[in-house]
């Protein structure tokens, strides 16, 4: 039974999101000449920021196109229904990405006003001739982080200090620093096999479904 006050913190793609936005720009716009800083990345060359921001920096649409592409990533239905219960019992929500803010708010912007939700993100801004341009924080923000941007490990700790009970959501790399410290981790996709091969207690989620269901349960008690 959870006794501290719980805060939930969630990853958005590939786990609010269906499909990570660079997976989708990576199936639907860019050939693989385009991809290299990904590759880069993955070979420990350059840093996650760093990729991203060389890879969406390349994209020359419309404005309405891209807003177009965007709104073509589905959002998993139990999303929303989890955000209302968590903001109906006070329990605060937040959105830590290693994405950037521009599609984040094209997608669920409406949602994070509704619900009081916190994004912690990169900053970013689109257009035609500069592509998408994500922004580190600056050094001095709270959760600043060379790598990605941002550190959900850091945000992770903090709430923590604070004397709240972390739930913690994710599918990918960037969220395994977090979920080794979380006190209860939901993880799908790499995130779970990283867990499982590290031996860090961790529930299996395939869709928000199943940490709705749980936030049922546990604010029952």
């Amino acid at each position: 039974m959870i006794k501290k006050k719980i805060a939930f913190v969630t990853d958005f793609d590939g786990t609010i999101s269906d499909q990570d936005f660079f997976h989708h720009l990576r199936d639907n716009i860019f050939d693989e000449s385009a991809l290299t800083p990904w590759n880069d990345y993955l070979d420990g060359k350059i840093s996650h920021f760093d990729a991203l921001k060389n890879i969406y920096g390349t994209l020359r649409i419309c404005d309405n196109e891209i807003v177009d592409l965007v709104k073509k990533v589905t959002i998993d239905e139990w999303v929303t229904p989890t955000f209302k219960l968590l903001h109906e019992a006070n329990v605060p929500i937040y959105i830590a990405s290693a994405g950037c803010d521009y599609y984040i708010n094209l997608l669920i912007g409406e949602e994070i006003k509704k619900y009081n939700i916190t994004l912690i993100t990169n900053p970013s801004s689109y257009s035609k001739e500069t592509g998408l341009v994500m922004e580190r924080p600056l050094k001095s923000h709270s959760y600043y982080d060379e790598n990605i941007g941002i550190s959900k490990e850091r945000l992770v700790k903090q709430l923590q200090d604070n004397r709240q009970y972390v739930v913690f959501a994710g599918d990918g790399p960037p969220d395994f620093e977090p979920a080794k410290i979380a006190d209860i981790v939901f993880a799908k996709k790499f995130l779970l096999e990283k867990c499982l091969k590290n031996n860090i207690k961790t529930e299996k989620f395939t869709s928000f479904k199943d940490i709705y269901l749980f936030f049922i349960k546990e604010l029952k008690k």
